[in-house]
């Protein structure tokens, strides 16, 4: 990328070629931002070569992944050996068939193999199908078929699960294993480190399809969520406003998000490795908190993106001395007034609301040091964001007014289409405004409010009543980990609210449900409170840590 890369880096300021890398300037006003921002997309642009080989070029030895392994060893990558590894496994892959446009599966955990695999597949112009390891035959067979996938790469613990499927996928003609297989499973690390690497990779447009994620609905199958090779791009606004001018000096991130969903991949780690930011990689079988503290503090992580459930689950167990945090950011589910005062007293850091979704990511933060943070509010628009929230003809709500909030198409984080799906891709649009789906307001100075999913609204007695607003009051609460609230049906009221809790360790329930519901009554509005509150072991999940009210709702 030597000279076309300077088409989108600005000449090298004070602080190195990473910070030649932003694409917003530090110290600026928060108008004098908005008002000068200009997306710059190359016609020309390659992920792989953005966040591996251009530094591999400039600083070859430049640390670009701290690998800890299951059993508390350490491995660091550089750029240099990413570049490598990655140029041999596409050579691989191009023997065995993958090309441009082609789709390449990789279904494992949170990993080195993981950016490898991704890097060889995008330097051949090849598409890339992250797969959560913890999908069951149904959702992966679905994945593999509707994509057509050509090869997967994966692992022992899930070999097995892949191998009963391949005689129904006709398309998936070679599969890459990281651990000891039989044949005809190919040597994934045999691949990657012997033989002779590609010679360059293939030329790619900033427009071509470089990443497809599945997401579902509340109706019909998965969709196939195919993005550009410029989506990252459109991840860097947001990802400086929320981190604080990301990079820094002596940055590091991690995030215990898997890298198969947008949030761990495109909300830290290719961001990361983009702005030569140190990424820690390390699988978590289970959500650890005291774990997750720990390696914090080994690593000398400055950057978190967490999920809201991991934020609340950290937040219950003690928090070490010595740790170096610098930003963290969550996104996902909204965060309570109490959340984020923890967040300053008990870490000394600033968490930054970001919000967005697979379809169009990152469009809305908060950036403490930027601009006031409001309670209850998720933040603006980021520079190069053009968010409203609309009615249902498609028009621009007035402020204060619930409605859905959309983006207006032009900005590269933008989805290219549905896979194989043209209807449903209308159907994402009115006019210039992809729809979300989710509901919310936007105040007159520009502050969005997350209010629910359209279809988690709860009609009651003539009111419609958001469920996080109550969730967060009931997290609040000292003796709360988890909480979800839901509709559940009322002859008199057509629906009443009855809220789900998770307690803490040791918390006792004699007298808490009364506790819980008076504190919404007081802290929120008696026609809020739950009817009912019942305690749980734990609350239904999707795979990204969003909690799962329509699974309440139908039990």
């Amino acid at each position: 990328m030597t000279g076309k890369r300077d088409q989108l880096f600005r000449t090298e300021p004070r602080g190195g070629p990473q910070a030649a890398r932003r694409v917003l300037a530090e110290g600026a006003a928060w108008a004098v931002l908005l008002d000068g921002f200009r997306w710059r997309v190359p016609r020309r642009f390659n992920i792989a070569e953005a966040c591996c080989d251009s530094w591999a070029e400039i600083q070859p030895d430049r640390v670009a992944l701290i690998d800890h392994r299951g059993d508390g060893s350490i491995r660091t990558w550089s750029y240099a050996a990413l570049r490598d590894v990655s140029d041999r496994l596409a050579a691989a892959f191009r023997a065995r068939g993958l090309g441009r446009g082609d789709r390449l599966g990789v279904l494992l955990p949170q990993g080195p193999a993981v950016i490898v695999a991704h890097f060889a597949a995008l330097k051949l112009g090849a598409v890339v199908l992250p797969l959560f390891t913890l999908f069951g035959p149904e959702a992966l067979a679905y994945r593999l078929a509707d994509s057509a996938a050509r090869i997967v790469v994966t692992d022992g613990d899930n070999l097995d699960k892949l191998m009963a499927l391949a005689p129904d996928l006709p398309d998936l003609a070679e599969v890459f294993c990281t651990d000891p297989a039989p044949d005809p499973v190919r040597d994934f690390w045999a691949a990657a480190t012997q033989g002779q690497g590609i010679a360059a990779p293939v030329p790619t447009r900033a427009d071509d399809p470089a990443v497809l994620i599945y997401t579902s609905g509340t109706t019909g199958p998965p969709k196939g969520v195919l993005h550009a090779h410029r989506f990252l791009i459109g991840h860097l606004p947001n990802i400086e406003v929320s981190h604080g001018f990301l990079p820094q000096p002596g940055d590091c991130g991690w995030t215990p998000a898997d890298w198969a969903w947008i949030g761990g991949l495109m909300d830290m780690a290719m961001p990361c490795l983009y702005y030569g930011v140190p990424l820690v990689a390390h699988r978590m079988r289970k959500f650890d908190p005291a774990a997750a503290w720990a390696l914090v503090r080994r690593h000398g992580v400055k950057n978190l993106f967490l999920p809201p459930t991991a934020l609340k689950m950290l937040r219950q167990a003690p928090v070490p001395p010595g740790l170096r945090l610098r930003s963290i950011a969550s996104g996902g589910e909204s965060l309570g007034t109490e959340m984020l005062d923890w967040g300053r007293e008990a870490l000394g850091c600033p968490i930054n609301e970001i919000y967005g979704q697979t379809e169009c990511n990152l469009v809305i933060a908060s950036g403490q040091g930027l601009f006031p943070t409001k309670p209850g509010m998720m933040g603006r628009a980021v520079p190069g964001m053009e968010v409203a929230v609309i009615d249902a003809a498609g028009n621009p709500a007035p402020d204060g007014e619930l409605g859905e909030i959309a983006v207006k198409r032009g900005t590269p984080v933008m989805f290219l289409e549905y896979l194989n799906k043209p209807d449903r891709t209308a159907e994402k649009f009115i006019g210039d405004w992809l729809r979300t789906g989710d509901l919310g307001t936007r105040d007159r100075d520009g502050y969005f409010a997350y209010v629910a999913r359209d279809d988690d609204i709860i009609s009651s007695a003539g009111y419609r009543i958001g469920p996080s607003e109550i969730e967060n009051c009931l997290v609040g609460h000292p003796d709360v980990a988890l909480a979800a609230a839901v509709g559940v049906p009322d002859a008199v009221r057509g629906q009443v609210v009855k809220a789900f809790v998770v307690l803490r360790d040791g918390a006792t329930r004699e007298g808490l449900e009364a506790a819980l519901i008076d504190r919404v009554k007081e802290r929120i509005s008696p026609h809020v409170a739950p009817r009912a509150v019942v305690f749980a072991e734990s609350l239904p999940m999707t795979a990204t840590g969003k909690i799962l009210r329509r699974e309440l709702r139908e039990a």
